[in-house]
Formats: structure tokens, C-alpha cells, sequence
């Protein structure tokens, strides 16, 4: 005797453990929402793959044969892994499972984008999240070669590996010490910082080039004290009165505290993030839903300077 494994179907291993669990064809079509005829045509289909009887008629109730009982736990079993795919397919679909990779600048996970991860987890708590912090250049490698789902750069950015959105902007200000006698000004321009020292971040970057150009041409010399690489570091500074640091606001608000003030530096310069990924390949469904959640969060919570 050969039994058709293969060709059992999903709905007769429900019927056969519904009627092993009340014990008549009629109960088991109400559990699962199906007419006792049903229920008869679906356990004669499973009689006939299996090639022998599963139940005997006693007193008006179904009684399962030995046959049957030896199948009951393996069916139990086999349901359960259809439920447990089910389960994780509607997971997967909604975005609630997985593992995201997320590569951005330091300064940009600790400020903004920390929060917009936190509201995301609590919406998705089965999600894992993977934060890695890199070099302009190494970030764009490691997303453009799929090593991370996306990341976040400041704009502009043409990477032919990468595709980018434009996600959030910010402008610029002067990050003060509270002692120092420009701090109550409304705003603060390049004649003001004349012969004050500076606390400027790392040159190349384009944020430099911009207030170098502004500075150039009003004429104005540069007395930089201080330079750094980080935004956290530029503060810290400039809250201990060593310097006036020109930075990104929205990056600099984090460290805005009692003994620190930020105050609009004009004429105004605008730092733009992207959000990028691979052109190799589409987003999956998890990172699209974390790329919607981001724009939803940005747009509602961090106004555009």
C-alpha cells in the first residue's frame, strides 16, 4: 500500500483534528465554518490518500481508530508549522519581523534619527535594528554593495550606486556660550564674528565650503580656534566659551543646555539628509516601511528650517 503524502490536503488535517477534538462531523464544521457534508467530503478525501478508515460511528459520535491516533500528533504537528508560516508570512508582509541595517553619521543617530528608530520599534516590536556609524565614502560603499538595507548622508550626493530621497533639512547656527556677549542676539552674521574665534568642522566638507564662500565674500577673515569633526565636540567647546561654533542646528540641539545657546546664523546655509539605498535592488518591505515611518516622523516632529 502506498500512502500520497504529497497530495494531502491542509483543510482534510483540519477536519481530521477538529472532529478528533469534538468528536462528531457536525461540532467540527462549526468550529472551522463549514457544513457537516463538508467536513464528511473533506475527511473522505483524507481516508483516500491515507488508504485506510480514521473513524468508526458509535453512539452518534465519531470514534478514531488506532490508524488515527497514531496520525494525531503529527498532524498537530504539521498544523501548527502551516500556522507558525502563516504567522511569520503576515509578519514578514506588515513589516513586523526581521532585521534592519542602518548605516548614518553619529552625530545623526544620537539626535534625530534615535527617536524616529524608537518610534518605529514601538510600532514593530519584533524588529531588530542594527546602527553602524561610518565615513561618508564607507557608508555609501556599504549601502550601494547591500551590506546595509539604508542609510542617512548629507546631501548633495551622487553616488551612481546609490538611490537617494531627500528626508530632512535644517539650517545653520551659531552654538554660543551663555557668558559670551552675543548670545542675546537675535541673529549672528559674518561681521559679527569678525576677529572672534571659531570653532569650525573639518574642511571638505560642504557645509565649510559654504560658510568659507560667505566669509569670502564679505571680506571677512576667519580666526578658527577650534576645528573637530563632530558636532558634540564643536558644543562642548563653544559652551565652555573657547569659541563660537557655526553648525548644523538641528544636530546641535541635542547640546543646547543651560550654559549653551544657539543662535540663527545668517545669511542662512541649509544642511539636507538623504535617505539612500541600493540602486541594485528594491527595497525589501521592511525597509520601505521604515522609509515611510521616517518621512511620516520627520515631516510631523522635526520642522524644515
Amino acid at each position: 500500500m502506498t500512502v500520497a503524502i504529497n497530495n494531502i490536503n491542509i483543510k482534510s488535517l483540519e477536519a481530521f483534528r477538529a472532529i478528533i477534538q469534538t468528536g462528531s462531523a457536525t461540532a467540527a464544521g462549526k468550529q472551522l465554518g463549514l457544513t457537516q457534508p463538508g467536513i464528511s467530503r473533506l475527511l473522505a478525501l483524507l481516508e483516500e490518500h491515507v488508504g485506510f478508515q480514521l473513524f468508526y460511528r458509535e453512539k452518534g459520535r465519531l470514534i478514531p481508530s488506532d490508524e488515527a491516533l497514531a496520525l494525531v500528533k503529527e498532524v498537530e504537528l504539521t498544523l501548527n508549522s502551516v500556522e507558525r508560516i502563516s504567522l511569520l508570512a503576515k509578519n514578514i508582509a506588515q513589516s513586523n519581523l526581521g532585521l534592519l541595517k542602518i548605516v548614518a553619521p553619529n552625530s545623526f543617530i544620537a539626535g534625530p534619527l534615535a527617536e524616529a528608530v524608537a518610534s518605529f520599534l514601538q510600532e514593530h516590536p519584533q524588529v531588530n535594528v542594527s546602527l553602524d556609524t561610518h565615513s561618508p565614502e564607507r557608508a555609501r560603499e556599504i549601502v550601494a554593495r547591500r551590506s546595509a538595507n539604508c542609510g542617512f548622508i548629507q546631501l548633495p550626493e551622487n553616488h551612481p550606486g546609490l538611490i537617494c530621497e531627500s528626508i530632512i533639512t535644517s539650517g545653520t547656527v551659531c552654538a554660543i556660550s551663555r557668558q559670551h556677549r552675543l548670545a542675546k542676539n537675535k541673529k549672528i552674521t559674518p561681521k559679527d564674528l569678525d576677529n572672534e574665534d571659531l570653532i569650525l568642522l573639518g574642511k571638505g566638507r560642504y557645509s565649510r565650503q559654504q560658510i568659507e564662500s560667505i566669509f569670502r565674500k564679505k571680506n571677512i577673515s576667519m580666526q578658527v580656534k577650534v576645528e573637530t569633526h563632530t558636532v558634540a565636540i564643536a558644543c562642548t567647546f563653544a559652551k565652555m566659551n573657547v569659541g563660537i561654533a557655526i553648525v548644523n542646528e538641528l544636530l546641535a540641539k541635542q547640546y543646547e543646555a543651560k550654559g549653551l545657546v544657539l543662535v540663527p546664523f545668517s545669511p542662512a546655509i541649509k544642511h539636507e539628509y538623504g535617505f539612500i539605498i541600493s540602486a541594485h535592488a528594491p527595497m525589501n518591505r521592511l525597509t520601505q516601511s521604515f522609509y515611510q515611518h521616517c518621512k511620516a516622523y520627520f515631516s510631523s516632529n522635526v520642522s524644515a528650517l
